[in-house]
């Protein structure tokens, strides 16, 4: 075995789940408390790719950035991203989702299934169906060969840094958010019984819409730092970009965010690795196949625990 190869395809795992584990928890975030699996999520991310462009492109930049620019312009693209694709998130739970709230559970299914469908559609016309070009902001240079004057196996390189940089710190953000702030407590509550957490007083609606908005924002993350990562993407990117994720979600046991985080690495780390002995295409049909055979024996997945039905 190339031992060289497989070291770089460790770090492409590893990167691939980084992305993933953000699209996850907004799936999971929203059904530990709604119990409800939000199509359109996966959209909520190439909304974030394509809206964090259009703002790049509006400033007419040159490119690669320097890092002060870095620091000073993508920065704050960046949080107007997370904004904008928060905000979408909750337009979509109040038009689609809230009429629906006391609805069989197959209703609000299908309305995601439509929310999504609506939302490629936007996409195609605001950016076209061709292939999209995210400019190389972030220079791609190997830190440990090129800067450090390190000779290794190893690639890594500064935009690997960077999405490590954004993801990782927003993963820890969100899990002292929910175990150390009020709100976070809140949601916790609710996700564990919400017609209890309203008679404690709770705003279960408020609750609810800023579940919303954190799941928004951090896909919204993931689809800028995809771009910049990749440098392309299309309009149907996050139909591909949310199946993974769900599948991540529901493998490390969906309503558990150590769960999802879990579940984004371990199919971004197989996905590399399994593209050393597999065709491609195959890939996604194994990793379909483990979480179809993880489901027959865990259903709950690996870090969830089975629930009774309520009646």
């Amino acid at each position: 075995m190339n031992i060289e190869l497989l070291a770089n395809q460790l770090v492409i795992g590893i990167t691939i789940g980084s992305y993933l584990a953000l699209i996850a928890l907004g799936y999971t975030m929203v059904y530990g408390i709604l119990e409800l699996i939000n199509f359109a999520h996966g959209d909520i991310f190439a909304f974030g790719f394509l809206f964090s462009l259009t703002i790049l492109q509006f400033l007419n930049l040159e490119y690669p950035l320097s890092v002060p620019q870095i620091i000073y312009i993508l920065v704050p693209v960046m949080l107007l991203t997370m904004l904008a694709a928060g905000l979408l998130n909750v337009f979509i739970d109040r038009i689609a989702y809230r009429p629906l709230r006391n609805a069989p559970r197959l209703a609000p299914l299908i309305t995601a299934v439509g929310a999504s469908f609506a939302l490629e559609n936007l996409f195609a016309i605001w950016k076209g169906p061709s292939q999209i070009f995210y400019p190389p902001y972030v220079p791609r240079v190997d830190i440990l060969r090129e800067w450090l004057g390190i000779e290794t196996i190893i690639g890594f390189s500064t935009t690997d840094l960077m999405l490590l940089v954004v993801t990782i710190p927003l993963m820890v953000l969100l899990s002292v958010f929910v175990r150390r702030t009020k709100l976070g407590k809140a949601m916790r509550a609710t996700a564990q019984d919400r017609e209890a957490a309203a008679m404690m007083g709770i705003n279960v609606e408020r609750v609810i819409m800023s579940t919303f908005f954190i799941g928004g924002a951090l896909a919204g993350a993931a689809g800028m730092v995809f771009g910049l990562y990749l440098n392309t993407g299309r309009y149907l990117m996050g139909f591909e970009a949310g199946l993974m994720a769900f599948t991540a979600a529901v493998l490390g046991g969906i309503g558990n965010i150590a769960g999802a985080v879990l579940g984004g690495y371990f199919i971004g780390i197989f996905k590399a690795l399994s593209d050393l002995y597999l065709p491609s295409e195959w890939t996604r049909a194994v990793v379909f196949a483990i979480l179809v055979l993880v489901l027959v024996f865990r259903p709950a997945g690996l870090l969830g625990q089975a629930t009774q039905e309520k009646v």
